[in-house]
């Protein structure tokens, strides 16, 4: 193979490209290339500590749920009791009424069986009267002392 000056100028402007390339075109290329490593390791670091920042957001979320859960129960616990308690108030407050109830009817009740007594006592009265106004205007007579008195016990 010859060398001649064909190959020689293809030469000259093979190097004249490679120098013009390394002084033009590649500080460029690389130093976007540079940026671009940059930002994916800039990148790469966020995700890390976006991923990190997620673990820590969701132990966070699972210790309160916990928690709201623990508080949830706590309170559910003390309505509960709160609801038992009121019941047995309610129950003995309607012990209580049923026993003032009762004792107000007993009241009226022994009033009313006084009063029927103390009428009883007066119609007895005056039937006794009546009895003894009829024997006296009457003959004094064993058979009509007893029909007298059979008819007024049968009028008490």
């Amino acid at each position: 193979m010859t060398i001649n000056l064909t190959m020689l100028g293809q030469m000259i402007s093979f190097v004249l490209f490679v120098l013009f390339c390394m002084k033009y075109v590649w500080p460029p290329l690389t130093a976007v290339m540079r940026e671009r490593q940059k930002a994916l390791a800039d990148g790469l670091d966020k995700a890390a500590q976006a991923e990190k920042q997620l673990e820590a957001a969701n132990d966070s979320a699972a210790q309160e749920l916990e928690a709201a859960k623990r508080q949830s129960a706590d309170l559910i616990a003390q309505a509960h009791q709160r609801a038992t308690q009121i019941v047995e108030d309610a129950k003995a407050l309607a012990v209580d009424e049923v026993s003032r109830i009762k004792q107000g009817a007993q009241a009226e009740i022994d009033h009313e069986v006084n009063r029927a007594r103390e009428g009883l006592r007066a119609r007895v009265g005056e039937l006794a009267v009546e009895g003894a106004q009829r024997i006296l205007e009457s003959e004094v007579s064993p058979a009509a002392h007893q029909e007298m008195l059979n008819k007024l016990a049968a009028q008490l």
